[in-house]
């Protein structure tokens, strides 16, 4: 029965396997190929295939190469190091335990990750430079430490370490302690069983969002543009844009940098799968379990102290720093109550109609956004841990190759990929491009979570599915969907929060007369209006904030009902 229950999954799933690798095909491999083939035929924008490979001298003759690729690789992994030792602790302390104020943490860890890096970037340099907020409510000038290696580090950590709590906490909460449970009858100490139970049952999680953390950080332009340029420490990604913005434009030069962006993400890949080896634990088997949280007795407090700590550097600091810019008349005159007004807001909310579109327009493609991925991503991971296809690892590849793709170069990709003139119709200058290139940098999000909760159900379950009759698509969505759907929402409201601020993509492929909240702000910033700006950026939060919340009592009360 073993032995065959592989053959039966196969049997139902080659049209499904099919149907999803052309969906990656279209939206993720298409706009790569360009970038290949831009980065091997320097003239393919000028549509010539002449003179392949010319300028990869000239590329990799540049002694900066190294020094990019060097300051890219420990940048990441001094960001994943801390995302880990800040995200790791809180995540089994959130899902291991009843804590005071539970929800309330989790959506002060979300607010963070929604803050758009370059405006949390502004938001640092606000608060800490020479005269900034800080000093001038405090004292203290820390503008040395921001404007150096470290201070970048802090600022992305605090930006990308939710990733790292949420699918720690929401991975542990599904089994619960229960096995460690056992392990302590056995003879275990609490550590013990920790360390060789509770900690190893988390590793797919833990290893699936700190991949997703330095694919991040190699790809993120905002932070490294903003503080790391003053401190003289450059990266790839930084390196691309020059290429990009400075003139002569270099299109091969910028394109075969991102290839090497590739190269080094899925190098981690690579090894990530190597260290996780066979590690699949199934901790699901269908079977009614207790999966309450322990009580923390003493320490209740004490842990709700060091969840307020970071709540307040990670979320209260930057927000004060962009809600008080949002009030200011003029920045220069201070933190002063003659200088606070909601001047901003009134001419966003009620005076300026591009404003009102921008968000609309935002909110409609963050949501169309969240559910492409989420389906396609149920799929890809549902293909990769739950069949033995042939191509399945490919499959996997390939959906989180995005991730590792600076925006500004999917934009490119997906423009050379779609202005040509042998399509029949195409997205090039609709809003629907902008869609394509929201789901080609989000879709590892949904891939990741899906697959770390697809790869802790048994496949007993689905055998007893089809056992007793379920096709494949019931299967899915009455047995499978349900499993991994917390799992899949969170990434889900993830994907919404960036797809709603998302910038250099949108940059460089909005067509006329389409307007997003980055695109606002962005200009508001170059025509010098950061009051509006930063109201602007605050309004955005409220709204991902407020979605998410929504979602998470709709959730909380469904779960409260199917107790009940």
């Amino acid at each position: 029965m073993r032995a065959a229950l592989p053959r039966l999954a196969a049997l139902g799933t080659p049209l499904l396997f099919g149907a999803t690798t052309a969906a990656l095909l279209l939206l993720v491999a298409l706009p790569l190929a360009f970038i290949l083939l831009q980065a091997l035929f320097p003239q393919l924008a000028n549509g010539s295939l002449a003179a392949p490979l010319s300028h990869l001298a000239g590329v990799f003759g540049d002694p900066a190469l190294f020094a990019l690729t060097g300051n890219t690789l420990r940048l990441g992994a001094c960001v994943v190091l801390a995302s880990a030792a800040v995200g790791i602790p809180l995540g089994m302390l959130r899902g291991l335990f009843k804590l005071p104020f539970k929800a309330l943490w989790d959506l002060l860890f979300l607010v963070p990750f929604m803050i758009p890096p370059y405006i949390a970037a502004l938001g640092w340099i606000t608060l800490l430079q020479p005269n900034g907020y800080l000093e001038q409510l405090a004292g203290p000038r820390l503008s040395s430490f921001l404007f150096s290696f470290g201070g970048v580090v802090f600022v992305m950590t605090l930006n990308v370490f939710p990733v790292v709590y949420f699918a720690v906490s929401r991975g542990v909460a599904s089994s619960g302690s229960r096995l460690a449970d056992v392990g302590r009858v056995c003879g275990a100490s609490p550590w013990r069983a920790f360390l060789r139970i509770t900690l190893p049952l988390a590793t797919p999680g833990i290893a699936a969002s700190l991949l997703l953390v330095f694919a991040m950080v190699i790809e993120e332009y905002g932070t490294p543009a903003a503080l790391a340029a003053n401190a003289g420490f450059f990266v790839l990604v930084t390196g691309i844009e020059r290429r990009f913005s400075d003139w002569p434009i270099d299109l091969p030069g910028a394109a075969t940098l991102s290839v090497v962006l590739v190269l080094l993400a899925m190098l981690v890949f690579w090894l990530q799968r190597r260290l996780l080896g066979q590690q699949v634990f199934e901790t699901q088997t269908g079977k009614p379990t207790e999966v309450a949280p322990r009580q923390l007795g003493a320490w209740q407090w004490p842990v709700a102290a060091v969840f307020l700590l970071v709540a307040l550097v990670a979320t209260a600091a930057p927000l004060f720093a962009i809600v008080a810019t949002a009030l200011m008349r003029t920045l220069s005159g201070g933190l002063r109550p003659a200088n606070l007004s909601l001047a901003n807001f009134a001419e966003i909310l009620g005076g300026d109609d591009s404003a009102l579109q921008a968000l609309a327009t935002s909110a409609g493609l963050g949501l169309a956004t969240a559910l492409a991925t989420g389906v396609l991503g149920l799929l890809v991971a549902y293909c990769v841990v739950k069949t033995r296809l042939r191509g399945r690892r490919a499959l996997d590849l390939l959906s989180v190759a995005p991730n590792c793709l600076p925006g500004i170069v999917v934009g490119v990709g997906l423009i050379l990929a779609w202005n040509q003139p042998l399509w029949p119709a195409t997205p090039y200058n609709t809003w629907a491009i902008l869609l394509l290139a929201y789901c080609c940098l989000l879709l590892p999000y949904p891939v990741r979570y899906a697959g770390a909760a697809f790869a802790q159900i048994g496949d007993n379950m689905e055998a007893a599915a089809r056992v007793h009759g379920a096709d494949l698509r019931r299967t899915l969505l009455r047995v499978l969907l349900p499993l991994v759907f917390p799992s899949l929402l969170a990434a889900m409201m993830m994907v919404f929060a960036v797809a709603s601020r998302e910038l250099v993509a949108t940059l460089l492929l909005a067509p006329t007369g389409v307007k997003t909240t980055s695109l606002y702000i962005w200009r508001q910033f170059e025509q010098g209006s950061v009051g509006k700006g930063m109201a602007m950026s605050v309004v955005t939060i409220l709204m991902s904030t407020g979605l998410m919340l929504a979602v998470t009592l709709w959730r909380q009360r469904a779960e409260r009902a199917g107790a009940a």
